[in-house]
């Protein structure tokens, strides 16, 4: 089994929230994971700091952390802007820009899910920004419907990782490859809530279980998401959990691969 590893960038600055309820959010959730013991003190306050530091976004400081440890990974950046992810196109390209130079891989993150035209917009605008030809998408919150990946073939993406399922990569269109996708921190670290609700270890458990059911299950591929915003010591169980899910992964011997070179073997194999 090998592993594809990927990031979705939400933010990525404080001040683009200065319109929306987003912070305030933010420290409704901070005050319940304190007084829940989810989090230390010096978490709680590390997260303030960030505020006036104006920085949501630990897109550096992950990408090189994957570099060091052979990871290939994607991140995929908003080129639309809804449910609190609204940083403008500019801003992204910056990004893109950086990890392209860096050797890194990028996709888009999707808002449009069930207009066509504004699908094709989003894919137009990444390939203009980004100079690449050939890339990937997945929705912004997993957003889909019955027609959702069909539109996305049809403009032209080379994959997808939108549909949340334990399930084999498989064909749509005869054009776009979906990876489904099966383990997200998130899922994990929140199971349910809105907020971290369960601890650490307990989430680095079930994860590392999910793991060896796929291997057992004989999936060719497991895709794991993780937000690059949590790769920061204010969140300690979230960046904690990303770096025991990676030894983990290394530790058994597993390889890690990106999604454009899963895609050649796919087509090689058929």
């Amino acid at each position: 089994m090998k592993i594809i590893i990927s990031h979705d960038v939400d933010h990525l600055s404080v001040r683009e929230h200065l319109g929306d309820l987003i912070i305030t959010k933010h420290l409704v959730r901070n005050m319940i994971e304190l007084f829940t013991l989810k989090i230390s003190l010096s978490e709680f306050f590390g997260r303030i700091i960030l505020l006036f530091s104006n920085k949501w976004q630990n897109i550096k400081e992950l990408h090189e952390f994957n570099t060091a440890q052979g990871i290939p990974a994607t991140f995929f950046f908003g080129m639309g802007k809804g449910k609190g992810m609204v940083y403008p196109n500019n801003a992204a390209e910056k990004w893109i820009r950086y990890l392209i130079a860096a050797n890194g891989r990028c996709g888009v993150h999707g808002i449009a899910f069930d207009q066509a035209e504004q699908i094709l917009e989003e894919h137009h605008t990444f390939a203009r920004i980004s100079g690449l030809s050939s890339f990937g998408i997945r929705m912004h919150y997993l957003r889909n419907n019955s027609e959702t990946l069909q539109m996305l073939a049809r403009a032209g993406y080379a994959y997808d990782s939108s549909e949340y399922n334990m399930k084999s990569p498989y064909k749509v269109n005869g054009t776009m490859w979906e990876f489904p996708l099966h383990i997200m921190e998130g899922y994990e670290i929140e199971a349910g809530k809105k907020w971290q609700s369960v601890k650490k270890q307990t989430a680095i458990n079930n994860t590392l279980k999910k793991i060896k059911a796929a291997e057992t299950s004989g999936m060719p591929y497991l895709t794991i998401l993780f937000h690059d915003r949590y790769f920061h010591s204010s969140f300690a169980t979230w960046k904690t959990w990303y770096i025991s899910v990676i030894n983990y992964c290394k530790n058994e011997g597993y390889s890690f691969i990106s999604y454009e070179d899963a895609i050649r073997e796919l087509e090689n194999s058929h």
